[in-house]
């Protein structure tokens, strides 16, 4: 019953949300920019895209299945304390010398919530692997052990418009390591093993993707499944650094994210193999970095994307970077807000774009 009402309420927000933005009645009012003198940033007032305007949102998540009461239940319904995003006026009048090639983009001062960059970071766009954050989050929120063996299923790695799976059906990993290959190398069929397993299977952790959501301020935020592989999986720049904020609250989520690769045995056609596998995030084996959370995406509809929270220049700050432009230019624009905090001319943004998904 609680699911059915977290997902009633969840519907209406999501088609309300259009209306209470217009009517600029918002309990939380996001932070007014000015409009800077170039292009490049554009920042307010920027005309929002709303989740009600993308094509499919009107369709109805699956009916969740009912838990068992003996099951712990996820605390997405707990608030997190979310960051309180305030415009900086003295880093506005900065804008115009941070140019990326980013579509979208935002950098909020962690400790003080001061927005310091802002580009369309009201508007709506798919988030492909970013999703993945969420789906951890809710797998650790649930209470389930991290210790109990999952064995992976074909309809977990066997899944279409998706990279070859280091995972093989039939392969026994535990909740823990499937959650740490899916934040660290963004394995699909690592988070798809996830969310099956859940109980009350993968329609309820669905359900419980949106409630946290929604118990987190993401008011333009939507979730169809676990991976990202669905372009249905939107949400804005300014959503996810409220989702990148609560996820560095959880310890396992700062290790796994940061970790540079890690080697697994695992048992394949009944015989040990050893595979390993690499953080989907070059700057996290950077040594010009300090990085305390990071996730990569990627497919044709997103672009490259990616969420970091840093310490730049004495500063904890929280970085999404949405639709890059190709393979290098993700981290290239992530050194150029890096430069950019530290006072460094950044480089020239370069365009470019490829194919595979992550």
């Amino acid at each position: 019953m609680l699911q059915r009402l977290l997902l009633l309420s969840l519907i209406v927000v999501t088609f309300a949300s259009q209306a209470s933005h217009a009517q600029s009645t918002s309990d939380a009012p996001r932070a007014a920019v000015p409009a800077p003198e170039s292009s490049e940033a554009i920042v307010g007032p920027i005309e929002p895209v709303y989740i009600s305007n993308v094509p499919g949102a009107g369709q109805l998540l699956p009916e969740p299945i009912a838990l068992p009461e003996s099951t712990p239940a996820s605390r997405a319904s707990t608030p997190h304390k979310a960051l309180a995003i305030v415009f900086d006026a003295a880093a506005a009048r900065r804008f115009r010398s941070l140019k990326l090639g980013s579509s979208a983009a935002i950098v909020v001062d962690q400790s003080d919530g001061h927005l310091l960059y802002a580009k369309n970071a009201d508007v709506v766009r798919s988030i492909a692997s970013i999703s993945k954050l969420m789906t951890a989050m809710v797998v650790l929120d649930s209470g389930v052990p991290l210790d109990e063996t999952i064995v992976v299923e074909a309809s977990d790695v066997y899944m279409p418009t998706t990279r070859p799976s280091r995972l093989r059906p039939g392969m026994s990993l535990t909740r823990g390591e499937l959650l740490q290959l899916a934040l660290m190398a963004s394995e699909n069929a690592a988070a798809a093993a996830l969310a099956r397993s859940h109980p009350g299977g993968m329609s309820a952790f669905v359900a419980a993707m949106n409630a946290k959501a929604h118990a987190l301020g993401m008011r333009d935020t939507r979730f169809l499944e676990p991976t990202g592989l669905n372009a249905g999986n939107v949400s804005t720049a300014y959503d996810l650094a409220l989702m990148a904020d609560a996820g560095y609250t959880y310890e396992m989520i700062r290790q796994f994210t940061t970790s540079g690769s890690h080697d697994l045995p695992l048992m394949d056609r009944r015989r040990p193999t050893l595979i390993s596998f690499y953080n989907s995030n070059d700057l996290v084996r950077n040594g010009e970095w300090q990085i305390g959370l990071s996730k990569t995406g990627f497919i044709s509809e997103a672009g490259r994307c990616v969420v970091m929270q840093a310490k730049i220049a004495e500063r904890s700050v929280i970085i999404v970077l949405l639709d890059a432009n190709g393979s290098s230019a993700r981290s290239l624009d992530a050194f150029r807000v890096k430069h950019w905090l530290e006072g460094v001319e950044p480089a020239v943004a370069t365009k470019h774009r490829q194919k595979r998904r992550m």
